[in-house]
């Protein structure tokens, strides 16, 4: 929380103790609803519409999708600088969320939200062309073999983002591991939907704000990789 605290000083960190957070969640939160039987109290609520008014001041639609927001450091700064812009984040993991939405609303943040939800059920609730960029900053590695499915990044992900985004829309990637780099070329190599770049600098990277993890690469030095995925019309 210092780098918090040192990065945005106009967010009053002390109100906002970070609630202690189960790494993982139940594997079941990264299936479909379909192929639930019954959806059990801890499965992210599944969205078919939304009133965009509940979420952001001025009622209009998301700008910016934050995929896996986490902590929200990355949201909430993205926010502050860009009032202009919506800023909605997608998180698995509901204590999170709550903690996010309090921040924002502490801090009259009104174009910040967090949802919780699971991509596995898609963005049918999001008109299509409509998002000017998205995120997808550190995602969960999921190592193991045997959990390479609950990764959100897959040949469908990428057809969800390039029907909500705009055309030349881009799709923000970071990530400080090889493994999970290696697995999201490899997707993005067998796609004809989106444009990669090549990895970025820091001057090249146009956010000037950070992720928690990236903090704690920078604090660490361990190395990390940015670059970005155009749509493609």
């Amino acid at each position: 929380m210092d780098r918090r605290v040192a990065d945005t000083p106009e967010i009053d960190w002390s109100k906002y103790p970070l609630p202690r957070v189960r790494h993982h969640v139940n594997s079941q939160a990264y299936l479909p609803a379909s192929q639930h039987h019954l959806l059990p109290e801890w499965y992210p609520p599944v969205r078919h519409s939304i009133e965009w008014g509940l979420w952001f001041q001025n009622g209009c639609q998301a700008d910016v999708l934050d995929i896996g927001c986490g902590r929200g450091a990355f949201l909430l700064r993205h926010a502050l600088a860009f009032p202009e812009l919506n800023i909605l984040g997608l998180e698995v993991r509901q204590i999170l969320t709550t903690w996010i939405n309090n921040v924002a609303l502490g801090e009259n943040l009104k174009n910040a939200h967090a949802e919780w939800y699971s991509m596995a059920n898609g963005l049918n609730w999001i008109a299509p062309s409509s998002v000017q960029y998205a995120v997808y900053l550190f995602p969960d590695p999921w190592p193991k073999q045997r959990h390479h499915k609950r990764r959100a990044f897959s040949a469908e992900f990428l057809e969800l983002l390039h029907r909500v985004l705009v055309p030349g829309g881009r799709l923000w990637l970071a990530t400080d591991r090889p493994e999970v780099d290696d697995f999201q070329r490899k997707i993005l190599s067998g796609s004809d939907l989106f444009t990669v770049s090549p990895n970025l600098t820091d001057e090249e990277w146009p956010f000037p704000f950070t992720t928690d993890q990236q903090m704690f690469c920078q604090s660490k030095d361990i190395p990390y990789v940015r670059y970005y995925a155009e749509r493609r019309s």
